[in-house]
């Protein structure tokens, strides 16, 4: 494995060597007589083609993450290890010599699991592998078993008859589809987010689904669902894939089903993170900030490699690149390890609640959380006075096989609630072809990283974070960019 990476790696820089040897991408030549006008100086350009070299040279932040996944490990929002990762995060950030370092809170409710199991009682017997979903409260000492009413998806949930579901265990088998930008997650999603609250209101005992995620594995996916305080709700597990399919198989011998199901899990009082920031002073505009970030918190399972350790190191070794330069951006970089994304993007409504009345002054946000995939596409919600910026600074992803994805975007699941103050945002969108294989699961683990992939992404994030901070017009945040 170790080798196979070690040639991935240099394949990859080998195949990009040629177009770094070229004059910066974007500057004129002599034999240049018809370009249009250069949007960055040369010596900005310049700047880009040596953070090209030298990310290309470096190991894309794989020593962050597998130090992040080796001392910590999982790192549940409001978990002991997630106080532990704050602390790591502020000494290492610290130690990597960014200007300065601090801690921003974020109080969020918290909740804690201990066991789950899910088996079928009739007509056959088996245990499932199982994960209760987040916020699930626990089953009465015992746990629930009722008979089982299978149904095709969320949709299919809202409208049954709450007649055919009172007293009964509801198994919802919805399929996940496999795609590269995971545009299959969000119509499956909905039925682990929202499925147990429709359920609870149907007179349903407990909820079932299968994992939302792409996997044959024999891993149970967990995940957050939305919740109401006061509002009841059901105690919810995901099974795995292969089990799911196991239930359907079962349900179609056309004889009752029934399962026994127990959880038990706590919610515990309000907790306070931290957001936590390191920055690389603008030597011009020191106010003005370009933000670049990844979420720190995990699900308790596995270690939380690529969801999203994986964007802890890319961001870092970004912001390590540009920080070793001689010259200093224009405009601050900001470098944000998110807290609690997983259980509802806590981290990311903190900080969008404490500069939203100064997101004039955020130049742009982009957030990688989507694993270790190669980037292949650029998106960019901006003003149209920016966007020629945009295309210049596409130019220079161009190199590392970034093709240019056209206009939107919201910059990241944790930039999402600034969305609704204004934030111009950018996407460097990454294949997660298999992403879903491991999201949430036992099986996130280190060794599911190439880390050829994360030198491409951490070379792309300080190029785009480098020109952004030097570019020169504001791209658009503001109340006038405000999106819900």
């Amino acid at each position: 494995m170790i080798m196979k990476k070690r040639l991935s790696l240099i394949a990859l820089m080998t195949g990009l060597t040629g177009a770094l040897m070229h004059p910066p991408l974007g500057a004129q030549t002599s034999m240049d007589t018809h370009s249009e006008p250069a949007i960055f100086s040369d010596q900005d350009l310049g700047v880009a083609d040596q953070l090209r070299t030298q990310g290309l040279q470096g190991n894309g932040g794989f020593d962050v993450v597998e130090e992040l996944t080796t001392l910590i490990g999982p790192r549940l929002a409001g978990s002991p290890a997630d106080a532990k990762a704050v602390e790591w995060a502020k000494n290492y950030l610290e130690n990597a010599g960014f200007d300065r370092v601090w801690l921003e809170p974020a109080t969020f409710p918290t909740w804690h699991r201990n066991m789950e199991k899910a088996t079928i009682t009739a007509p056959i017997e088996r245990e499932m592998v199982t994960l209760a979903l987040g916020f699930s409260p626990a089953t009465p000492a015992g746990g629930v078993e009722a008979e089982v009413v299978m149904l095709d998806d969320y949709e299919a949930l809202e409208a049954v008859d709450a007649s055919e579901v009172e007293g009964k265990i509801i198994f919802v088998r919805n399929r996940m589809e496999r795609a590269r930008d995971g545009s299959g997650y969000g119509p499956a999603v909905r039925a682990r987010s929202l499925g147990a609250r429709i359920a609870a209101e149907k007179g349903a005992v407990a909820y079932v689904i299968r994992s939302i995620g792409t996997s044959t594995n024999r891993f149970a996916h967990t995940g957050s669902q939305r919740f109401d305080v006061g509002v009841r709700s059901l105690p919810a597990v995901a099974i795995s894939n292969p089990d799911a399919d196991q239930l359907e198989r079962v349900m179609g011998l056309g004889e009752p089903v029934s399962m026994h199901i127990e959880v038990d899990a706590e919610f515990i009082e309000a907790y306070t993170s931290h957001n936590v920031i390191a920055e690389i002073t603008g030597s011009k505009y020191p106010e003005q900030v370009v933000a670049i970030g990844a979420h720190l918190d995990s699900w308790d399972v596995g270690t939380g490699a690529l969801d999203d350790g994986a964007g802890i190191g890319i961001v870092t070794e970004a912001g390590r690149l540009i920080n070793a330069l001689d010259q200093r951006p224009d405009r601050s970089i900001h470098i944000i390890f998110f807290a609690a994304e997983e259980i509802g993007l806590w981290g990311g409504r903190a900080w969008a609640e404490k500069n939203k009345d100064n997101f004039h002054n955020i130049q742009v946000g982009a957030e990688s959380d989507f694993g270790a995939g190669p980037i292949y596409e650029m998106t960019a919600h901006v003003s149209d006075e920016a966007k020629p910026v945009i295309r210049a600074i596409h130019q220079q992803l161009e190199p590392l096989g970034i093709a240019f994805g056209g206009w939107g975007g919201w910059g990241g699941p944790d930039f999402r609630p600034a969305g609704a103050y204004g934030l111009a945002t950018i996407d460097l969108r990454q294949d997660g072809g298999n992403y879903f294989d491991y999201h949430h699961t036992e099986n996130d683990t280190l060794d599911k990283i190439d880390p050829a992939n994360m030198v491409q992404n951490a070379t792309a994030y300080a190029v785009l974070a480098w020109l952004a901070a030097q570019s020169p017009v504001s791209f658009g945040s503001g109340p006038e960019n405000m999106r819900q």
